[in-house]
């Protein structure tokens, strides 16, 4: 997976993410939003064939946007981890 930075100030940032869907982004943008200093978040995916997606957050102001982009990332990452061990407890029933 590759990301670039196409834009960023203050409060903006928009990233191309190469090997990035729908799956993913969809649930980067679901839990950006939940951030109450998260004014916009959202993604696009220019082409059904193409591998690269757009993403994009602005901040309110309090939270630079790539600290709430590292945030729901984080997040990402422990609901993933809950899910595992939940998985591996229902296998070993």
């Amino acid at each position: 997976m590759k990301v670039e930075i196409l834009k960023k100030t203050a409060n903006e940032l928009k990233l191309e993410v190469e090997g990035a869907g729908h799956g993913l982004c969809n649930l980067l943008q679901k839990r950006l939003s939940e951030n109450e200093n998260v004014d916009l978040a959202g993604y696009d995916v220019p082409h059904p064939l193409s591998s690269h997606s757009m993403i994009y957050v602005r901040t309110k102001g309090k939270v630079k946007p790539e600290e709430a982009l590292r945030e729901a990332v984080k997040k990402i990452h422990e609901t993933n981890k809950g899910f595992g061990r939940e998985l591996k407890k229902a296998f070993k029933t």
